[in-house]
């Protein structure tokens, strides 16, 4: 990483007593004026890192999607029945559970960077396997590998991605992977229609590839886990690095510091996750994970054909499923543009109302369609305007939230456990959903399941709008003492009065 250390250079040399900081004791607050007005900085180091692990992000939307465009051809090669392709894709998740139980471990003792490379190559040999496969059990071998680089990936892109930004560019930058995410998925729908299970998983292959080389060349390790391993020469060089040479950093690193002093005496266990001030956030965000999987986004993702499908519409299963995906990508997309001018809080609940709509009126389509038993055929083009509004309203909210908040509201000592269980808690609700919405449609009705979807989706937003904290542009020490009610200690406090940076506008 020479780059970061020819950056720093003069950082160092006006720092040379930083060292002492990680014994010193913490000064009085810093007052500040409530209404100071600092710019968003958004240096080049800090963009091209983001875009770097952002790739990682586009190889996973494409493993997750893959399952939809290979079916047929999966059946018609391999010989396959219902019962094995519902494995396929019930493994991706399952698999997904442990790799999110594992992710707490690794980026504690491997690294952030590590850890990050360890996903690349697990995504990778999976690709190879299916490319390589010669019967269906490769298949389900490369989706187990998957499934755990899934749930490794979406633990460490949020948790490195909230360390090494600032928090005036942590909103919109931080939610780059879930674009890429969603552009992987694109690109598999469309590459689907021209290419069979064989070539989907070459040109897997090619989309992993690019990510080794900005890893050996552009991506830091996170400043605050040299910290936290006692390496702050190197934690100063990468923040002079990302915060790029004109600015001084050694506010930033001190404060770093404090924090670090505060908690190194204090013993992480399992039982410290649900001790005061921990349990709040992370009550927080497991409420999050689960209103974010219990929208039901994946049962209509993953069973979009079925549900146009039943609504008896004549339109070209794919053709929907594109649209839908280009949507997913467009909300995206609309969402970096605003969630550092509006806030978390309210993308949230402008989130649950779109859902809210669109769930009600598909219940209300299905609902007189098999209850009142009335034709509406010729009304079909309804479940592709109300499953749109669904689709965008997860997508600038419940979809790519609750991942940034994962990275801001955590505690430092409690993160790399706490992560770890909030993405559990989520891929098991995926998996739940997933696996069980052909049967339940089957006993109660496509109506049913869309109008529980719908209370799920009411419910998230009071508890949004009642518990959730705003905590757009303000630094992670910050956030931690006002959940845990210390605002009187607070150091430098970096609460901005944002403005729109054109270098990052998407």
């Amino acid at each position: 990483m020479s780059v970061v250390e020819d950056s720093a250079t003069k950082h160092l040399e006006t720092s040379s007593s930083f060292n002492k900081e990680l014994s010193a004791p913490v000064p009085a607050p810093i007052q500040r004026d409530p209404v100071e007005e600092r710019r968003a900085k958004c240096t080049f180091s800090q963009l091209i890192t983001a875009v770097a692990v952002s790739l990682l992000s586009l190889v996973m939307g494409y493993a997750t999607a893959y399952t939809s465009p290979a079916e047929a051809s999966l059946r018609r090669d391999m010989y396959l029945g219902n019962g094995e392709i519902s494995w396929i894709g019930g493994l991706l998740p399952l698999s997904a559970v442990f790799g999110g139980l594992l992710g707490g471990i690794s980026i504690g003792y491997c690294g952030r960077k590590g850890t990050l490379f360890l996903i690349n190559i697990i995504f990778l040999i999976s690709w190879l396997l299916i490319y390589y496969a010669e019967n269906f059990y490769y298949i389900y071998v490369s989706r187990c590998l998957a499934g755990c680089s899934l749930g490794l990936a979406t633990l460490t892109l949020p948790v490195y991605l909230v360390e090494t930004l600032q928090p005036e560019v942590r909103g919109v930058l931080g939610l780059l992977p879930m674009t890429f995410g969603n552009i992987g998925i694109l690109l598999c729908f469309i590459y689907g229609i021209f290419v069979e299970w064989k070539f989907l998983a070459a040109i897997g292959i090619l989309l992993s590839l690019p990510f080794l080389v900005f890893f050996l060349w552009i991506i830091p390790e996170s400043p605050t886990w040299y910290l936290h391993n006692n390496k702050p020469d190197k934690c100063m060089k990468t923040l002079a690095w990302l915060r790029n040479d004109k600015q001084d950093v050694t506010e930033e690193f001190n404060n770093l510091v404090r924090a670090h002093n505060e908690k190194k005496s204090r013993n992480t266990r399992l039982t410290t996750l649900f001790k005061h001030p921990n349990l709040k956030p992370l009550s927080i965000i497991l409420c999050l994970m689960f209103f974010q999987q219990f929208s039901g986004i994946n049962a209509v993702i993953f069973y979009t054909t079925s549900i146009f499908r039943a609504s008896r519409w004549d339109l070209s299963p794919m053709v929907c499923t594109t649209i839908i995906g280009l949507v997913n990508l467009l909300a995206t997309f609309l969402a970096n543009g605003l969630i550092d001018k509006l806030g978390r809080k309210l993308l949230l609940q402008a989130s649950s109302i779109m859902m809210t709509m669109g769930l009600g009126c598909l219940g209300f389509y299905y609902y007189v369609k098999e209850i009142l038993d009335v034709d509406v055929e010729e009304y079909g083009f309804l479940t592709l305007i109300n499953l749109i509004i669904f689709v965008a309203g997860f997508s600038i909210g419940f979809g790519p939230i609750p991942w940034l908040m994962m990275g801001e509201l955590l505690p430092l000592e409690i993160k790399s456990l706490a992560a770890a269980l909030a993405t559990s808690v989520n891929w098991i609700c995926t998996f739940v959903i997933t696996v069980t919405f052909p049967s339940i449609t089957q006993m109660f009705g496509y109506f049913a399941v869309f109008w529980f979807y719908c209370c799920m989706v009411i419910t998230a937003g009071l508890l949004t709008w009642l518990f959730v904290p705003e905590t757009r542009g303000r630094s992670l020490d910050d956030i931690e003492r006002r959940l845990s009610g210390h605002q009187n200690i607070q150091h430098a406090k970096s609460i901005a009065m944002l403005k729109p940076f054109p270098a990052t506008t998407m």
